[in-house]
């Protein structure tokens, strides 16, 4: 594990796990939320955050059809569909590590729960208030193989947290969580003003969003902006727990099963060595304590 510092803030990254982040504090304000014990033994979703490749979100069945030929990927334990990629699963190499960043790769050479190879690169950086994640994969396949991006913060739902973002339009979900139909922002799932996160339980992916969102919980507020790849926003409320997400994504739940999506929810074919990158800066625009 190694811990970044940049004046009042500190993040602990573990490429060891997934390359996962373990906590973002200021001074003594919980940015995210706190990792739980068993992120230390591995189990990224006991984290604070962590990447999202070479896919976001769930794949119905963990089963698609690519360039004509059938796959089934192996499943994630006690779920229905695959979800967030694989990524999170492996030991990242660390290429550079300074004070205040540092530089991950991923070679994944292809297999049940991912056929197609792939090079992942990862950065985090922490710089005055602001902390980037830069993140792409490039494909290592023989042949055009499909590619996805994004970041999964928790944040702590603790002192009244608040959200606030613009999108254009949101997946609704069926009883298997994956996307029924698509259509406006229900105004009780608006967040256009800042509205408290626990008004609403959500797990859905919203479309057109103009790539920034505010955050405020208590002494802190954030903002988070993503680079052009980041057209979507997937957003969970779950009002069973004390954390909620925020997640610039790529393209939305199961796009390798839409081919029929726009091309700004879909996921990207990338040519053999081609690569998809993006950043997303989360800056602290009121720190706290």
């Amino acid at each position: 594990m190694l811990t970044l510092t940049e004046g009042a803030s500190s993040i602990v990254v573990a490429p060891e796990y997934g390359a996962g982040v373990l906590g973002w504090l200021h001074g003594n304000t919980a940015i995210l939320r706190r990792a739980l014990p068993q992120a230390v033994m591995g189990n990224v979703h006991y984290m604070s955050g962590f990447p999202l490749l070479p896919y976001a979100n769930r794949i119905a069945g963990g089963r698609f059809t690519w360039d004509g030929q059938a796959y089934t990927l192996a499943r994630n334990p006690g779920e229905t569909n695959t979800i967030h990629g694989i990524g999170r699963l492996h030991a990242w190499e660390v290429r550079e590590a300074k004070r205040n960043a540092v530089s991950l790769s991923l070679s994944h050479p292809g297999d049940a729960a991912w056929p197609f190879a792939l090079e992942g690169r990862l950065s985090y950086a922490l710089n005055g208030p602001s902390l980037t994640v830069a993140i792409s994969v490039t494909n290592r396949h023989a042949s055009t193989a499909p590619a996805g991006l994004g970041f999964h913060p928790y944040f702590p739902k603790q002192f009244d947290a608040a959200l606030r973002f613009n999108a254009t339009g949101v997946w609704q979900n069926g009883a298997d969580s994956l996307p029924s139909h698509h259509g406006p922002v229900p105004p009780d799932w608006s967040y256009a003003n800042a509205a408290p996160v626990t008004r609403s339980s959500l797990d859905n992916c919203f479309t057109g969003w103009d790539r920034v969102a505010e955050t405020t919980a208590g002494p802190a507020s954030l903002r988070i902006e993503a680079s052009e790849a980041f057209g979507n926003l997937q957003v969970f409320t779950p009002s069973w727990t004390d954390f909620f997400c925020v997640e610039p994504v790529t393209h939305s739940p199961d796009a390798i099963n839409r081919p029929d999506l726009p091309s700004g929810q879909a996921m990207v074919a990338l040519a053999p060595g081609e690569t998809l990158a993006g950043t997303i800066t989360l800056t602290l625009t009121q720190p706290g304590g």
